[in-house]
């Protein structure tokens, strides 16, 4: 039976990615320190066989990777991902992918395991080029309210390639666009969790600027599985993995309104530092060489996200408060 190991297996994307490699026969071990991860997202994976450990990766190597055995696959899931959490614990997210996935690299080497490393949109910043493809550098601030996560990510991505060079480590980098769907933190801060969030409890949604931002959302199912068909690929270079259907978040807001028959009016705040204007990958890449693409809509994914938000709200007797971002 082939082994993975999910570190930040019990938050939003890793628990879907745990059920997904359990669905294809493989052995899973979770590992998670729960700072942002939720135990009870991996309730029905423990209920398969799912282990978990809960660990730092940034601790050494010898403490968490004890008795753990060999694996064919590593997934690095870890990083708190949330703008809430940029000012929280900026440091924590530096941290974790430089020590962090540095100690994950050094067991990939060590058990000649293949390795993947979760990237993200924002090591584009606010782009200058649309739709962002993979070969465009970005435009960051390096200093700015996001450059803990930006600048993290673009690290590990360096960190990523220079194992591969050095000591011929099997690694992927998938670049992560907006993912939505069941599992989410309601208290998250971006834009689907609060908008469902606030519409549930009938209140304004917090819309920031005018609205007229664009993003690009895909259904967490369609992203594990680009994620899933990356690591198996021989792609050694970064990978666009998100859906490129454009909408503003003025669009997704009246459709959440729609959706849930909320009848309050908008809120309109200050746009945040940094804050990207435009949204949208360029999955060429993906398409040609992974022969994927997202095949869940927008509106049922929205559907799905409703039933998951109505359920959060419901276990939450005094409501849940969606945070205000600086």
């Amino acid at each position: 039976m082939p082994r993975a190991l999910v570190a930040g297996g019990a938050g939003f994307i890793g628990s879907h990615l745990c059920d997904a490699l359990l669905d294809q026969g493989f052995e899973v071990t979770a590992i998670d320190s729960l700072v942002t991860g939720r135990e009870k997202n991996l309730e029905s994976a423990r209920a398969r066989g799912l282990k978990f450990v809960r660990a730092d990766i940034n601790s050494p190597l010898k403490e968490w990777s004890r008795d753990l055995g060999k694996f064919d696959e590593i997934y690095n899931m870890a990083s708190p991902a949330s703008p809430v959490d940029f000012a929280k614990m900026p440091i924590f997210i530096l941290t974790t992918s430089a020590d962090g996935h540095r100690h994950l690299l050094e067991l990939a080497r060590e058990q000649k395991a293949r390795i993947l490393f979760a990237s993200t949109s924002e090591v584009y910043g606010d782009p200058l080029v649309h739709p962002q493809v993979e070969t465009y550098f970005g435009n960051v601030n390096p200093i700015g309210h996001r450059s803990c996560y930006d600048e993290a990510k673009r690290f590990g991505e360096a960190l990523t390639v220079a194992y591969h060079r050095e000591f011929g480590v099997e690694t992927r980098i998938a670049r992560i666009f907006n993912t939505y769907g069941s599992r989410m933190r309601p208290d998250d801060g971006r834009i689907i969790p609060n908008f469902f969030i606030q519409a549930l409890q009938n209140q304004p949604l917090s819309v920031y600027g005018e609205g007229k931002q664009t993003r690009s959302f895909c259904f967490v199912t369609d992203l594990v599985d680009g994620i899933i068909k990356l690591m198996r690929s021989s792609e050694k270079f970064p990978v666009n993995i998100g859906n490129p259907l454009e909408r503003t978040v003025m669009e997704i807001a009246l459709a959440v309104n729609s959706l849930t028959g909320n009848k309050a009016s908008l809120r309109h705040l200050a746009l945040p530092e940094n804050d990207p204007k435009q949204r949208k990958p360029d999955i060429a890449r993906a398409e040609s060489v992974l022969g994927w693409k997202p095949k869940v809509s927008l509106e049922d994914g929205l559907r799905e996200c409703l039933t998951y938000f109505r359920s959060e709200l419901s276990a939450s007797p005094d409501g849940i408060v969606a945070p205000t971002l600086g």
